[in-house]
């Protein structure tokens, strides 16, 4: 495992409770907190058929080359002609997100379809501030989970395991028994591929705030000299120690 670099901050560090998003809204900045909490489900969803996974291996195989840590999309429109079933899964999703008060949200978010093999801690509010990710795994059970190291959350990602969390919290996909992120337990071995579908939600619909607990113009005079998205804390810009996702100071 990779050394912590030498301005990493602890995981305890106050850092996590004063984090601050700032996100494009039209051709401005606008501020907010960031969500600690985890909506979190497992939903009954169709297994995708030997023909689909067959052909999800040849495209990660021949065109994607997924390297260890790696997260790309793949072609949505070939799996939805090969496995009609797929409409099951987004169903699920539309279910659930209804129960938990999202209302219609998903129905008008796009929906992608993910390949990883694992991924490195990270967070994502330098590019998808303005939302949040709600995922729902569809392949079998590869012994890993996703990692929350600021709030200690971890989900096995099982069939059907469904979660709805802030882009700026900091995560990874992990073997179950590991406590950081190590590109040799990607190496070689069983095959340890994941495909998902995302949805990117707006984090500014009233109910996906209310769900996460986002509070918006928390530093506007930040906001109105910065001029990209980031995080902060404490000040300083921060971003994340892909091994270990501690927060690191970047500016």
């Amino acid at each position: 495992m990779n050394a912590l670099p030498m301005n990493a901050l602890p995981l305890n560090h106050p850092a996590h409770d004063r984090l601050t998003a700032f996100f494009w809204r039209e051709d401005a900045l606008r501020s907010r907190s960031v969500s600690g909490r985890l909506l979190a489900g497992n939903l009954a969803v169709p297994a995708p058929p030997a023909r689909v996974r067959a052909d999800w291996e040849r495209e990660i195989r021949t065109r994607l080359c997924l390297e260890p840590g790696d997260v790309e999309q793949m072609p949505l429109p070939r799996t939805r002609a090969r496995w009609p079933e797929l409409s099951l899964c987004e169903e699920a999703m539309r279910d659930w997100t209804r129960t938990l008060g999202l209302g219609e949200v998903l129905a008008d978010s796009d929906m992608a379809l993910m390949a990883c093999r694992g991924a490195r801690y990270h967070h994502d509010g330098e590019q998808y501030g303005g939302a949040a990710f709600c995922n729902l795994f569809l392949c079998e059970d590869k012994g890993l989970d996703v990692h929350f190291p600021g709030t200690g959350d971890r989900i096995a990602l099982t069939p059907g395991a469904a979660m709805i969390f802030d882009t700026c919290q900091p995560h990874a996909v992990i073997p179950r028994d590991a406590t950081g992120f190590d590109e040799a337990d990607f190496v070689s071995g069983p095959d340890r591929t994941l495909l998902f579908l995302s949805w990117e939600l707006p984090i500014e619909d009233a109910r996906v705030a209310r769900a996460l607990g986002i509070e918006f113009d928390v530093d506007p005079a930040a906001a109105s000299r910065l001029d990209e998205e980031q995080l902060r804390a404490d000040g300083a810009r921060v971003g994340v120690d892909p091994a270990s996702g501690q927060w690191v100071r970047t500016g």
